[in-house]
């Protein structure tokens, strides 16, 4: 899989076949969760619900095992040598806007399990409507540590099971600490957000808007960087 995305890609342009696709999906993403919130403020609660949690799992998954393969990072597999630019332009626009694009990406990330947990949270049903409930919704630390707890125990097994069936491997340990890690700072989010707005509805449809402006500007980030890497500056790969 890793040898095929280092193939040249299908836009025409000197990016290989990964970034294409990823820039593909970026797109289709970010056109899905934009019709979510124009349903969302529509009133249409059901259809809001299955396409937002829809996107938000295709997307956790996708970009989880594309990153695997591409070792997190645009450049992972061009390096220094896929930006044709000057130096000053890699140091001074670049990078700035490479780091934010990934800061980005974790912030989606976060968002984007939080939001789906908070949709099931939030909701109920008034005549096989789905709606946002009015109401207190907060948990308790206790709670919150005694699910993060379990959470991280079914994580440490899957990886457990992992390395007895293929070995240990740091790549393997980082991806399993990485996941837990975006658990926990889900967990913290709820931990500090449910105290700004307790009341579920109104942190749902704050938390929303955001959540979409996030994957918004993300989509900006990403397709500038795609830009300068295979467009504008092309470097040895492509």
């Amino acid at each position: 899989m890793a040898e095929w995305l280092r193939d040249p890609g299908f836009a025409g342009t000197h990016a290989t076949m990964g970034a294409d696709i990823s820039q593909t999906m970026a797109l289709l993403f970010t056109v899905l969760f934009l019709v979510g919130g124009v349903q969302a403020k529509r009133g249409k609660g059901t259809g809001h619900h299955w396409l937002m949690l829809g996107g938000m799992a295709a997307m956790l998954a996708f970009f989880t095992s594309y990153y695997l393969f591409r070792q997190l990072g645009v450049l992972a597999f061009e390096g220094k040598e896929g930006f044709g630019g000057s130096q000053w332009m890699y140091d001074t626009v670049f990078v700035p806007l490479l780091t934010a694009h990934i800061l980005l990406v974790v912030i989606g990330l976060i968002m984007a399990v939080y939001m789906i947990v908070l949709g099931f949270r939030s909701q109920m049903f008034v005549n096989g409507r789905r709606i946002l409930q009015d109401a207190l919704l907060q948990t308790t630390r206790k709670k919150i540590g005694m699910m993060f707890g379990g959470v991280t125990a079914v994580v440490l097994l899957l990886f457990l099971g992992r390395v007895v069936t293929a070995g240990f491997s740091m790549g393997k340990f980082g991806v399993y600490a990485g996941l837990v890690a975006l658990l926990a700072m889900v967990f913290g989010v709820e931990v500090a957000i449910q105290r700004i707005w307790p009341n579920g509805a109104r942190r749902h449809r704050i938390l929303g808007r955001v959540t979409i402006l996030v994957y918004c500007v993300l989509f900006v980030t990403g397709s500038a960087t795609y830009a300068m890497l295979y467009i504008l500056y092309p470097g040895k790969i492509g």
